[in-house]
């Protein structure tokens, strides 16, 4: 597992998998199944897991909080960039701190909370949950009124935090006022978008954004990592070509919801059984699932497809 200070470089090295977190029906964690979506996105040449709202890191309780670390520190492979959430409150911050600041992960993502709180309170809690946790943090970005540009530079200057992931939904990533904003206080290479395929192109093209997060990867690691490579080589049209891959299953996690499709679309697409989803949330129902399932196994497909060939070269 990595365990050195965060860089520019390590940013762009890899996709970075927001995969969901499986459980047994009693809700407990299920290791075996973890570990196979785990292996299964470092089969495909993933090295970047992002543990947060995909695996419903806003609902563990502090009490299994070092468990569920613990576990995931030990199930990942040695060059492989573990990055565990905590938060979102100021009091589970502290707390989760705590406990990060004796694991070997290098920061961990504070997820994003936006009522009830401000900027400057935003700010401020981030802050001493660095100084509580003696690392810096990954700061995420989900809606305009989370946290002013130049709080968010001023983090980034005093060392709090080494990373941003900026994951607000425009309805064209092109025109982003914000994030323009944001990249006036931070260094784009510190920045990675944080929506998946859909906008990666345009946000790493236009932006300079250092690199993106997935949750379909989970279903495609090499499709995915094909488009990282062909974004990086400039190869614009192999980019487009790749995206529309993923854009069935895309429209599905944007027509019902990002982090319930993802969680089952996993199962569906036979990868790994996710079980049930931890309360508050709920996995798709029959309906939705019937819907799901074709473009998580096609997407699964493409993917294995893509594996063969690159097996002849």
């Amino acid at each position: 597992m990595k365990t050195t200070t965060v860089t520019a470089a390590d940013l762009a090295a890899s996709v970075f998998a927001v995969p969901p977190l499986a459980r047994y029906s009693d809700l407990t964690l299920n290791e075996d199944a973890n570990r196979q979506l785990i292996g299964y996105l470092e089969a495909g040449g993933v090295r970047g897991l992002m543990y947060g709202g995909n695996a419903n890191f806003y609902n563990i309780s502090v009490g299994e909080y070092a468990e569920v670390l613990d576990f995931l520190v030990s199930a990942v492979g040695p060059d492989t960039w573990l990055i565990p959430s905590f938060g979102p409150d100021y009091g589970k911050l502290i707390d989760q701190a705590r406990i990060l600041r004796g694991s070997k992960v290098p920061t961990a993502m504070a997820l994003p909370l936006t009522f009830p709180a401000t900027s400057d309170g935003i700010e401020t809690g981030l802050r001493r949950a660095a100084v509580t946790m003696g690392k810096p943090l990954i700061l995420y970005i989900k809606s305009d009124n989370y946290i002013a540009p130049e709080a968010a530079g001023r983090l980034v200057k005093e060392g709090m935090v080494c990373a941003v992931k900026y994951g607000t939904v425009r309805a064209d990533p092109a025109q982003d006022d914000y994030l323009k904003r944001l990249l006036d206080q931070v260094d784009a290479s510190l920045v990675i978008s944080g929506i998946g395929e859909r906008p990666a192109i345009t946000h790493l093209r236009q932006f300079g954004l250092g690199g993106f997060t997935s949750g379909a990867v989970c279903v495609a690691p090499r499709g995915s990592m094909a488009l990282l490579r062909a974004i990086k080589r400039g190869d614009w049209v192999g980019a487009e070509r790749l995206r529309e891959a993923f854009l069935p299953l895309e429209d599905l996690r944007d027509g019902i919801s990002p982090i319930r499709t993802l969680h089952d679309a996993v199962t569906l697409a036979g990868i790994a059984d996710m079980g049930p989803m931890l309360p508050l949330m709920t996995g798709l129902n029959a309906v939705e699932r019937q819907r799901v399932q074709p473009a998580a196994q096609a997407l699964r497909a493409w993917d294995g497809g893509l594996a063969k060939a690159q097996a002849a070269e």
